[in-house]
């Protein structure tokens, strides 16, 4: 095995014991492989770390573009491969971490789509009334009630245990991103869905995950993904709404009846104001779309 690709190896190893999500480590893990692959030309061996310089960085990154690859995917590949020099210049393995000397392409501002209350509110409810014969359907209305009352990332609702619960003051203790740990409240109904599903938890010897598989261990990040592609098809008919889309509506009904933006920060374990001020904009595009519809200055300046 090459210097580089067993770099490559010890990093995501190290990814692995400090609990990084699974999706972060497989995105890296695609994005390190492939940028092996560029610095192994064929019948030649890839060069060492060390001497990767920043001319050989830039080149890499002008294939990016030359491959056609968008900037959200550029930002991404570009993310991972200083977050492994890093790694090596605290291994001592390198001297200087050449990736960041590369510069970061924009990325375009994007309001994130957005299900309306009245929508999020009809799949939750198609939820609890247990149509489709699942066989955990206990589980499944929990998971929505958290998901959408509660705002987690689907990592955050996985890697809930049932010592994160304080059933009767309604908190949850919250592990995020970078291990943050955040109070969280959640409200009655989200309460009752809970209670109901913990009493029917058949749980492996010793599981302390809330959220099971069949098998009665911990339910997977994809596997919980499933759970609300399923239920957003079968009631919504949109398989276009995933697990964070009810995150964004979350903090985007609490921005629009009056929360205070950092308020929602914090529920969000958001590091930075400014990622939460993208619910901002979505309240302004709503606000848009009611004046367009029924002011009548815009309905004389549309005619």
């Amino acid at each position: 095995m090459s210097e580089l690709a067993d770099g490559i190896q010890r990093y995501l190893a190290e990814l692995g014991r400090e609990n990084a999500s699974p999706h972060t480590v497989r995105n890296y893990a695609s994005d390190l492989a492939q940028f092996l692959e560029y610095f192994s030309p064929p019948g030649a061996e890839p060069p060492a770390p060390s001497a990767v310089d920043a001319l050989a960085m830039r080149e890499w990154l002008t294939d990016l573009y030359d491959r056609g690859l968008d900037p959200i995917s550029i930002r991404r590949k570009l993310a991972a491969v200083r977050s492994f020099f890093q790694f090596l210049l605290r291994e001592g393995a390198v001297a200087a971490n050449v990736a960041r000397w590369l510069r970061t392409p924009k990325a375009p501002k994007r309001v994130p789509s957005v299900p309306t209350a009245e929508q999020t509110n009809a799949l939750v409810d198609g939820v609890a009334l247990d149509k489709f014969e699942r066989p955990h359907p206990e589980r499944d209305l929990a998971l929505f009630e958290l998901l959408y009352g509660c705002g987690l990332r689907i990592s955050e609702l996985v890697g809930l245990n049932l010592e994160d619960f304080d059933f009767s003051e309604r908190w949850i203790r919250v592990r995020g991103k970078g291990r943050k740990e955040r109070l969280v409240p959640y409200a009655s109904k989200a309460a009752a869905a809970l209670a109901k599903y913990v009493s029917a938890r058949t749980a492996r010897p010793r599981e302390r995950a809330v959220f099971l598989n069949h098998r009665g261990t911990r339910l997977s990040d994809r596997g919980a993904r499933d759970i609300v592609k399923f239920y957003a098809r079968m009631i919504s008919g949109d398989a276009s709404i995933h697990p964070h889309s009810l995150r964004h509506a979350y903090a985007t009904h609490l921005l629009s009846d009056g929360a205070d933006l950092r308020a929602i920060q914090e529920l969000l374990g958001h590091a930075r104001l400014a990622t939460t001020q993208k619910y901002t904009q979505v309240s302004l595009t709503d606000l848009m779309a009611v004046y367009d519809k029924a002011h009548p200055k815009a309905r004389k300046a549309r005619g």
